[in-house]
């Protein structure tokens, strides 16, 4: 705003600076104007994927919920605030921006919250970073890629589409392969005898991430890149 006092302080306004200051203050995307505040610039944006509701809080496919739980506690980030189809908060990690997000529409459908995250924040591609469960990987692996396919997970599959772009850093965090039926594979419960080694996982995702924000991706690959401790099938 001081653009626009210094524009009109002597009772005479400068078209051009005025016609600049609004310029930058909104941008266009998807054919909508959006305002975008100063402290956003910068911002990461760090998506944790799942299903919303008490039903799906322990299931293997909200492993990115977890994970961004684990984020939360760490930097004193409160995920409460509903918009954008999630729930989210906004913090630092380190000296970052940052908000941390769960999308609410249901796995299948994640891309149509990131899509209205990164309309309102305008985070470039590499500030997008996607926390998620993989099924192709085994229980307890963590795998750092600085873009990709979606694979064949459902819900970065809708994200890829809905972006229109992949070349964003995520995380994976293994699952296993499903032994009778994918569903209720992704659906159920982590078993007792795997969680010791869920939540040691879900603890290095975390500080991946924090890894990650910082600029740090190989750094993340390289201490966290890992095969479960009891499975050994090798991880892709």
């Amino acid at each position: 705003m001081r653009t626009v006092v210094r524009a009109i302080s002597d009772g005479r306004p400068n078209f051009i600076m005025c016609l600049k200051f609004f310029k930058d203050l909104f941008k266009k995307n998807d054919g909508q104007v959006k305002f975008r505040p100063e402290e956003f610039e910068g911002m990461y944006v760090i998506v944790g994927l799942g299903n919303p509701g008490r039903e799906y809080a322990d299931t293997r496919h909200n492993a990115g919920y977890m994970a961004l739980d684990i984020l939360a506690e760490r930097f004193n980030i409160d995920i409460r605030r509903h918009n954008f189809r999630s729930v989210f908060g906004e913090g630092r990690i380190g000296a970052e921006k940052v908000v941390l997000a769960k999308p609410e529409t249901f796995m299948n459908n994640s891309g149509f919250a990131v899509r209205d995250l990164l309309n309102w924040y305008k985070a470039d591609h590499d500030h997008l970073i996607v926390v998620y469960d993989d099924a192709d990987i085994p229980v307890g692996t963590l795998r750092m890629r600085e873009k990709g396919s979606a694979g064949t997970h459902n819900g970065m599959k809708s994200i890829v589409y809905q972006l229109g772009f992949d070349d964003f850093p995520r995380v994976r965090i293994g699952i296993g392969g499903a032994e009778h039926g994918m569903v209720g594979h992704v659906l159920g419960a982590f078993s007792e005898e795997e969680k010791p080694e869920v939540r040691q996982a879900l603890s290095d995702a975390a500080s991946a991430v924090e890894l990650i924000v910082k600029g740090q991706m190989q750094e993340a690959q390289a201490r966290y890149n890992h095969k479960g401790k009891n499975n050994p099938k090798k991880a892709e």
